[in-house]
């Protein structure tokens, strides 16, 4: 069972890590705390896109399962806080 939850926080992990590296690298956006500010809120995006999808299974049911994990929802919800984020942060 501890494997079980070891395998899905990874997965989360992957995909906050894989949000702020497409954010920071390839669209280039400016983050407060550059790439590590990125991972912050990418993490925190995705683990909280998570929740959503735990707390709200039976709306979005048909969307797909990787590893027990709604990986669109995590997608979705850690690319809007890393867009939130870049135009907060940004210097302007």
């Amino acid at each position: 069972m501890l494997f079980y939850y070891f395998n899905v926080g990874l997965t989360y992990f992957a995909i906050g890590f894989a949000c702020a590296v497409f954010y920071t690298f390839i669209l280039r956006k400016p983050f407060l705390g550059r790439f590590w500010g990125a991972i912050i809120v990418g993490l925190v995006g995705s683990f909280l896109g998570g929740l959503i999808d735990q707390l709200g299974a039976h709306i979005i049911e048909f969307l797909s399962d990787f590893n027990s994990v709604n990986v669109i929802a995590s997608v979705i919800t850690a690319a809007v806080l890393l867009s939130i984020f870049s135009k907060v942060s940004s210097p302007k």
